[in-house]
């Protein structure tokens, strides 16, 4: 069974958060290398596609409402 796009959002936004504050440790002690700006890019594919996933969500929402009421 597919998690629901809610869920799979606030998922992929926890997730952002987690690589955020790897990269603001890594860049803290080492500078920014690569490995920092990998963790900048996954945090950021993270985010992005949580907003994107959580706004699914609201639009399958919405359709489902407006077809019921007609």
């Amino acid at each position: 069974m597919r998690p629901s796009p809610l869920f799979s959002g606030f998922f992929y936004c926890v997730l952002g958060v987690f690589f955020t504050i790897f990269a603001i440790q890594n860049v803290n002690d080492h500078g920014w290398g690569f490995f920092a700006f990998i963790l900048v890019f996954l945090a950021t594919l993270d985010f992005g596609s949580g907003i994107r996933m959580i706004m699914l969500h609201f639009r399958i929402k919405r359709k489902l409402n407006h077809s019921k009421k007609k």
